[in-house]
């Protein structure tokens, strides 16, 4: 079932053009050109197609975005009635089009109240470098220059760009570039199966264990000489890796206690992935900086932006002149008109609601029938976030060897029956689209029971275990 507009090339044409032309983000480009790309031709729904004709369920919504789906026509049309209208304009020289300030009021009604100003960019990791940017223009107007240092944590993921990949703790990435910038610091994540398991805590006393490392490294720096603390309300690319209950409310305390600013980077848990429309409402914190992408247009086109608190709009707007910073696509106008007509959809259909009271219960429970697998340690939920940790030893929780990489042998057979899962470690990750139904939940725990027992047999048969 191949796209009619790629006809006429056969799926080596199409790998042999992509390996002589296309260079991939994050990919070894030797390693994949030997091997071929799979050319993906078609959407619909939560599924895709290949060039092959294969059915594949589309368990990581794209990449943690298509929120809605593969083929809403809404979406579609908003993007090409603003084409037709005014496929671009720039927000500067004091210039703005309806399509960028209809988003703008739409997202101050969505977000909690504290927000009614938005900053746009065109992804998350430019929405985390503005706010790299917009923190210290805050402090420097609040007559505290010093306050310079953002402080993140080791495994969050906050975009590759210079600032972003600073912002985020992956040390591979940091390897690359010269990496971190000058200002930004990290902390150990809340990652109870890592580390509160083997020190011997609960997981509601290594909440506020990990929390306790933030004030930590703030009396190490100086609360004078800190700007902000950057956290995903769950980390995404890190291996979905739930915190503690007890996690951020500390974390909360400990920002107010000090005067410092609050970011929950929303790229992946915000526009009702967690079952909430954003994940610090899951949470239970008050952020003064929400950034956003992904969700927000479900991937149709890229958008991504920053939601200023009070306290942080009034000084930019009171005090602060001009604010020299932006993006020739900051409130692109298709961008835009999509974004509203994704947000509608998802009110309508009420995804948020559904995920929430419905969708997100019944994929908690297929897990913790997954979680009875001889291969499985732990498993963990949020609205429609999982991940599944793969041991050795079920008994004991014993790991595999590194050397094996275990979960890249599951993702192989993933990616050869019909299901996109994601490894990271020793971790599978899903985040299929908040469309997906009960019937096509069951489908994708049928497959992902398949493949476990692929990869057992894999483990057995090669003397793993």
């Amino acid at each position: 079932m191949t796209n009619h507009l790629y006809r006429g090339r056969s799926t080596r044409d199409w790998q042999a053009a992509d390996a002589a032309h296309f260079l991939h983000p994050f990919t070894d480009f030797k390693a994949l050109a030997a091997r071929g790309a799979r050319i993906v031709t078609r959407g619909e729904g939560i599924y895709l197609w290949d060039s092959e004709g294969q059915r594949i369920l589309d368990a990581m919504s794209g990449l943690w975005c298509v929120n809605v789906g593969y083929g809403q026509q809404p979406l579609i049309d908003a993007a090409t009635r603003q084409l037709q209208e005014l496929p671009f304009y720039n927000s500067f020289f004091q210039t703005s089009t309806p399509p960028a300030i209809e988003l703008a009021e739409l997202l101050a009604q969505l977000t909690p109240p504290q927000f009614q100003h938005v900053f746009f960019a065109s992804s998350g990791s430019e929405s985390n470098d503005t706010v790299v940017r917009m923190v210290r223009r805050y402090w420097a107007l609040m007559g505290q220059p010093q306050r310079q240092v953002i402080i993140s944590r080791w495994n969050g993921y906050h975009g590759s760009t210079m600032a972003g990949a600073s912002l985020g703790g992956m040390p591979g990435m940091h390897e690359q570039g010269g990496l971190p910038i000058p200002g930004i610091v990290h902390i150990e994540q809340p990652h109870w199966w890592e580390h509160g398991r083997r020190l011997g805590f609960s997981r509601e006393d290594f909440g506020l264990q990990a929390a306790q490392w933030l004030e930590d490294k703030i009396l190490e720096i100086g609360a004078e000489n800190v700007a902000a603390f950057i956290g995903e309300p769950l980390q995404g690319a890190g291996g979905v890796i739930v915190p503690p209950q007890s996690y951020w409310p500390e974390i909360q305390r400990i920002c107010d206690r000090y005067g410092i600013l609050l970011v929950s980077d929303e790229v992946i848990c915000g526009f009702g992935r967690t079952g909430q429309w954003f994940g610090c409402e899951r949470f239970g914190t008050k952020p003064d900086l929400i950034t956003f992408a992904k969700g927000v247009t479900s991937g149709y086109v890229p958008l991504g932006g920053v939601m200023v608190g009070q306290r942080v709009a009034e000084a930019l707007i009171e005090k602060g002149g001009e604010f020299t910073h932006g993006y020739t696509y900051s409130g692109h106008p298709v961008a835009c008109a999509v974004g509203v007509a994704n947000l509608n959809l998802i009110r309508e259909l009420k995804l948020v609601e559904r995920v929430r009271e419905e969708t997100g219960p019944y994929m908690a429970e297929l897990y913790r029938q997954i979680a009875e697998h001889p291969l499985v340690g732990e498993v963990q939920t949020c609205g429609l976030m999982g991940a599944l940790t793969l041991v050795r030893d079920k008994n004991t929780n014993e790991p595999f060897a590194p050397e094996i990489d275990i979960a890249m042998v599951c993702r192989g057979h993933c990616f050869g029956n019909g299901l996109i899962m994601r490894a990271v470690g020793d971790r599978m990750i899903v985040a299929p689209p908040l469309v997906i139904t009960r019937a096509q939940l069951d489908e994708m725990a049928a497959l992902i029971r398949y493949c476990l027992d692929l990869t057992l047999d894999d483990a057995q048969r090669n003397g793993w275990l």
